[in-house]
Formats: C-alpha cells, structure tokens, sequence
C-alpha cells in the first residue's frame, strides 16, 4: 500500500463528518463561522507499516478537525464533552454505513463519567472568565454564552440520559448574553444554580456508571475486520509496471 498523505485520509476514507459550534446549537449569527468535524476509518494495512495513521487530522478545510475512528471512539468513552457533541449534532454532512453504526452506538459512549468531564471542562473555563472579570471588568461574553449552555446541556444529560445540543427556546436569552446585555452578576448566578443542578443530577441519573466497552470494541475490531478483508480498490497494492 502506498502511503496516504492526511488530507487523502479525509478526503477519501470519512465515514460521519458534521457541522458543530454555534451553527449545531442553534446559536448562529450572520458573523458565525462554519466548524466542520469529522471522523475517518485508515485502512487497516496503514497499521502494518513502521509509521501509524494519523490519529487526527486539522484540515484540509477552513474550520476542519477529523480524528481517526479509534481515537475518536477513545475519547468518546472517556465522555470527552467535544466529542460526545460531535456524535450529536443535527448538522450531518457525511455518512456512509461505517458512520451510521457509528451514530446507532451514542448510547454506548454515555455514562456517569460524564458529569466529571463536563464539569472540569466548566470549571476551567469559568476560571478564565473570573480572570477576565478581574482583569478587564467584564467577561468574553461569547465565552460566557457557551459555558452557560454547556452547563445547561450537561445538566439534562445527566436529567435524562439524552444529550441534546440544540438550544432551542434558550437562543434568546443566550445571545443576549454574547451581546453583553445581561450583567455579569446575574450570569455568574445562572452559571452557579446550573452547576448546583448539574450536581443534583449526577446523584439520580439514569446514566450508567461506566459506558458500553465491549459494544464499543466490537464495533470498532468488525470495522478493522472488514477493512482489511475487503479493501478498497484505492488502498490495494499496485505491483510495479501495472496500472
């Protein structure tokens, strides 16, 4: 097999690719970027050779960040906020059969972890915020519009066992606060009776404790299976002086 640069990887072998950020929660402007992510399967014969697939890959688009489906599938299981965001979002670009297994399996990737993840990643950046407040007076308002949805959608995964990223109802209110219209006292508010409620959660969530490793796994060894039984006609060996 002939190596792959990174952005054939994506190009040609992308088996679920979206659209996320403010777009897939319902919080887009006229000024919003398009963030696209994405996931490839690397033929399995790559992994025969000295030098490994890539386990992501940032390109080859504008605002365009692919993991490879092991890795992907890695973070998925340790409740990776991004990631378990990524599996979904309403804004699905590309999707062949690999990826609609992929998507069959968010259930699996969902556990109690969650709320430790969820909650790290909140706690750093409410941090940065309390920094920009003693600093400059007032937080990165946008920063502060996306952490109070996070909180809010980790609370009702842990609610409900669903995660839903679409803000719905929330727009409004939400884009008033990336435009600076509510005071940063009353968002400090919101942002700690959202962790409190995040905290009551994790005590009664219907969640798991841990996620479906084996479900999981099998998955991802029958996909490596077929790969490398059934190989693309692009991935398979050119012999010398043939076509």
């Amino acid at each position: 097999m002939h190596p792959q640069t990174p952005e054939a990887l994506v190009r040609d072998h992308t088996v679920y690719s979206c659209v996320m950020g403010s777009r897939a929660f319902g919080l887009a402007t006229e000024d919003s970027d398009t963030d696209r992510r994405g996931v490839f399967l690397a033929p399995t014969a790559l992994y025969w050779r000295f030098e490994k697939p890539p386990t992501h890959v940032e390109g080859p688009g504008e605002e365009q960040f692919s993991w490879e489906l092991e890795r992907f599938c890695e973070l998925a299981l340790r409740a990776n906020p991004n990631i378990l965001e990524c599996l979904h979002s309403p804004l699905v670009e590309r999707l062949d059969a690999t990826g609609r297994e992929l998507l069959s399996l968010r259930g699996a990737f969902l556990s109690r972890r969650a709320y430790e993840t969820f909650t790290r990643y909140a706690h750093g950046q409410r941090r940065k915020l309390d920094a920009d407040v003693r600093t400059h007076g007032a937080p990165r308002w946008k920063h502060a519009m996306h952490l109070l949805r996070l909180l809010t959608s980790a609370r009702d995964l842990l609610r409900t066992g669903a995660l839903t990223i679409d803000v719905g109802e929330a727009r409004a209110s939400l884009l008033a606060v990336k435009r600076g219209e509510v005071p940063w006292r009353e968002v400090e508010a919101r942002m700690n009776r959202l962790a409190r409620e995040g905290e009551e959660a994790a005590r009664h969530s219907p969640l798991p404790d841990e996620p479906d490793h084996p479900r999981v796994e099998d998955f991802l060894i029958r996909t490596r299976r077929t790969s490398a039984l059934h190989p693309d006609p692009y991935d398979e060996v050119v012999q010398e002086g043939k076509p």
